[in-house]
């Protein structure tokens, strides 16, 4: 597989590619990032022409950042989306600052709003800062304790703005799949963004969210390959520390990839390809050097003898379907 081959989301002309670029981490999460532009523009050389973004990634730090990686970069030869839901306003006199995990924040508020101007207005905010007349995809952004707002307002919001032609595409991107499953049964939506629950640890979008997607039409982009770090070499699952049966899981699913000479983190950004309804897996790169190692691990072959060992093991039910070579 390589990194730019092209999926449309849903029934929309929006092309993503099977790589796909996160930038929650050049929003300086848990660390600053002085390569950020950088890191952009090497991952779309590679062929990440994918690029996903929100307000809530370094509050802003994130969308600017990429704007000026854009600058000069030919509006159709990439894809961009971004995420509505949270509104940054400047921190008044004696505010704290957000303790959102991101470093080096510019001095503004997160303020949740999913009423229909509040994605209106989120959507304006987020083009300023990346510089672009419009983007491809609008997502909204973890609206776990908004589920009727999406329903009332946010939702009507962004089938007008994809009606207008303003934007492509629509959706809504979380760490969770049972709601994620209720707006795709429910609403109009040509993408969702599951981060987290279709791995190589956790196929709990497998069970409603997947086959939900598969009948309606609506394409998966794939995030949290790694479960926040646990299958890339770490020991923080879903941003905690692992507990220690997972710890001996993860050893476990090691031991067979080097059986075969693949890497882990190969078999795990490959390993959503298995499911029809996934378009793309989405990673984060801090630096030049960690999107060329992405790519280059994306596009390792792994052998299908891999899968049946992984199923042999008790690793991988065998209802779980899995990647073949003949899969895009």
């Amino acid at each position: 597989m390589k990194v730019g081959e092209r999926r449309l989301l849903g029934r929309s002309d929006v092309p993503v590619t099977a790589l796909s670029f996160g930038s929650a981490a050049i929003g300086g999460l848990y660390a600053p990032v002085p390569e950020g532009v950088e890191t952009v523009r090497r991952a779309l050389e590679l062929g990440m022409r994918y690029l996903d973004t929100a307000p809530h990634y370094g509050a802003g730090t994130a969308e600017r950042l990429i704007g000026e990686a854009l600058e000069g970069v030919p509006r159709d030869s990439f894809t961009i989306s971004t995420k509505a839901g949270r509104l940054l306003r400047p921190r008044r006199p004696g505010e704290e600052p957000d303790d959102q995990g991101f470093v080096d924040e510019p001095p503004v508020k997160r303020e949740w709003d999913f009423s229909g101007d509040g994605v209106r207005r989120s959507l304006e905010s987020s083009l300023e800062r990346l510089g672009l007349d419009r983007v491809d995809v609008v997502l909204l952004h973890d609206p776990d304790e908004h589920e009727d707002e999406v329903y009332a307002e946010a939702y009507p919001a962004l089938a007008a703005l994809r009606d207008e032609g303003i934007v492509g595409a629509i959706g809504a991107g979380m760490n969770q799949a049972e709601m994620l499953t209720r707006f795709v049964q429910r609403l109009d939506l040509d993408v969702v963004l599951c981060a987290g629950r279709y791995t190589l640890l956790d196929q709990s979008a497998l069970s409603e969210l997947l086959p939900a997607c598969a009948e309606r039409g609506t394409s998966v982009v794939i995030g949290g390959v790694y479960n926040s770090g646990l299958l890339a070499g770490g020991t923080t699952y879903n941003y905690t520390a692992a507990p220690a049966e997972l710890l001996e899981r993860v050893e476990r699913l090691r031991v067979v990839c080097d059986r075969h000479e693949v890497p882990l983190r190969a078999a795990a950004m490959r390993f959503p390809f298995g499911h029809t309804a996934v378009a793309s897996v989405l990673t984060g790169c801090r630096t030049p050097a960690e999107a060329e190692d992405n790519a280059a691990l994306f596009e390792r072959d792994v052998p299908e003898d891999l899968w049946t060992d992984l199923r042999d093991g008790g690793l991988l039910a065998a209802d779980v379907p899995v990647p073949s070579r003949g899969d895009r």
